[in-house]
């Protein structure tokens, strides 16, 4: 199974880095931030939400420089974590616990791109 995870990982990444058709939509991905990710990341992605703080572990800061080297040295890890979410439970069970309801969401490739596209210029530009 973690191979599997791994597997997916790498493939997500592949496909994030290859140049597409169409340049991914910034503000779709900024659409798509608010609306899924901002409660507990934030608007400033600092993990300053309202949710922030209600989560075990709490909600991280995007913007520090170990995250950016992340970002830089693993291409697709947003993406990759709301996918494969690491940390098992955590989301659904905090939004779960603080009365959050999501309305499913059916990602497509272009939605992940542009979410990737968002968060890596918003966290390369955050001070």
């Amino acid at each position: 199974m973690i191979a599997k995870k791994g597997g997916i990982a790498t493939a997500l990444a592949i496909v994030l880095c290859m140049p597409s058709m169409s340049l991914a939509d910034s503000r779709n991905g900024e659409r798509i931030f608010l609306n899924r990710c901002a409660m507990c990341h934030g608007n400033d992605v600092k993990g300053t939400g309202p949710l922030a703080d209600k989560s075990n572990p709490p909600t991280p800061d995007l913007t520090t420089p170990e995250f950016k080297k992340r970002l830089l040295d693993y291409p697709g890890v947003i993406v990759s974590s709301v996918i494969l979410r690491p940390n098992g439970d955590l989301i659904p069970r905090t939004l779960r616990e603080n009365g959050v309801k999501l309305p499913p969401f059916a990602w497509t490739v272009k939605d992940f791109r542009d979410l990737n596209e968002y968060l890596t210029d918003r966290i390369a530009r955050a001070k």
